[in-house]
């Protein structure tokens, strides 16, 4: 497996594995404009090998570095296989996302030879917390991690800070100051992602709908953004479509079918749903099959995530699109590390580039097992 070739300017490109690709730059509000194709998305952003990224906004100087970390921090070789690397998961991998999120950490650091220790939170923040504090008792002089919610890990990172262990975060983002409370986050682009969802949605209703948005677990930087990139494109650019109902479904099927559920008993006029996650959209098809209409022709589904089960339901028809959310962060995060620890240094957000699953290459992309 090469290393992760990291994009060093917005609108650069990089040739990567044979294919050349855009680099796409995401501005520093988080709210860069939305663009996206039908391309079938390549090997270059759905493997673990290699990654495409970009910086949010133009790099104004040296990104974060072990000496100008929360006061300067000590160096260290992550790879010389006696520093401890701890990783806390926030969910069951039982979910396809941490499963090859989890996976991509250990192949990384396994092909890295990092001395790696793990831990679990089973979505409880408070377990988190204590899991984070044991990994430091075990020896952990750096941390990967992928919070549970972006408020409740004050007291982890506030012993990590004290103890000079950098932190890195995937995925979501926590309170606090890059390069002083954490390194830097790593992850997508979710404003825009929404926003992507929101053109799909258009296209696929004529720009005319009543909207049903299954919201995700609230306190954390994922709902906020898909919540509000997707709202904010329906004002800007679609006035005939109206959000008629907005309810938390937790990123849980079981959830989303539930609250799915009551929707439709309360809004009979429901004809398109946004659903903030891939679980809860599974969750919003029974539902809606339940209630004797045909996701896909009744009402029209736009979600993000990019499971392999949504993305099959894409090709099938029964939903209009699928915006990845690419887990793959191992060779990102091992990769940033190492430049932490050396003179390039981090910038405070660094964007992966995802995937677009629609009707027009969703079963090119399940034939190629670029679908996790």
């Amino acid at each position: 497996m090469n290393a992760s070739p990291r994009a060093r300017a917005v609108s650069a490109a990089l040739l990567s594995g044979g294919l050349l690709l855009a680099v796409t730059a995401c501005t520093n509000s988080g709210t860069s404009s939305a663009t996206s194709t039908s391309a079938v998305p390549t090997a270059a952003n759905t493997a673990d090998a290699q990654q495409v990224v970009s910086p949010s906004g133009s790099p104004s100087g040296p990104g974060c570095t072990y000496q100008s970390y929360a006061g300067g921090v000590p160096q260290l070789d992550i790879t010389d296989g006696k520093t401890v690397v701890g990783f806390s998961q926030s969910e069951s991998t039982s979910n396809p996302f941490r499963a090859t999120e989890t996976k991509s950490i250990e192949t990384e650091a396994k092909r890295l030879g990092v001395k790696l220790i793990e831990r679990n939170a089973n979505a409880d923040v408070n377990a988190q917390n204590s899991q984070i504090e044991d990994m430091i008792a075990q020896g952990a002089k750096v941390l990967v991690v992928a919070p549970e919610n972006s408020d409740g890990l004050g007291p982890a990172l506030a012993q990590a800070k004290a103890k000079k262990i950098p932190v890195l975060t995937i995925d979501r983002t926590v309170t606090g100051t890059a390069c002083s409370d954490f390194i830097a986050f790593i992850g997508s682009d979710f404003y825009g992602q929404a926003q992507i969802a929101a053109d799909d949605l258009a296209g696929a209703t004529g720009a005319k709908a009543h909207v049903a948005i299954l919201q995700g677990t609230p306190g954390n930087n994922v709902s906020a953004d898909r919540t509000k990139g997707f709202t904010d494109q329906l004002t800007a650019k679609y006035p005939n479509m109206s959000v008629v109902a907005s309810q938390t479904g937790n990123f849980d099927q079981t959830d989303g079918q539930k609250v799915m559920e009551q929707l439709l008993q309360a809004h009979s006029d429901i004809n398109a749903v946004y659903a903030e996650n891939d679980a809860m959209a599974l969750g919003a098809i029974q539902a809606i099959k339940s209630a004797g209409k045909t996701p896909g022709k009744d009402i029209k589904i736009v979600s993000i995530d990019g499971i392999q089960q949504v993305v099959q339901d894409v090709a099938a028809g029964q939903l209009v699109a699928d915006i990845e959310t690419n887990p793959r962060f191992g060779p990102l995060a091992f990769q940033s590390l190492k430049d932490f620890f050396g003179s390039t240094g981090v910038q405070p957000k660094v964007i992966i580039k995802d995937g677009h699953f629609t009707g027009a290459n969703a079963q090119q992309a399940l034939s190629q097992g670029l679908v996790y």
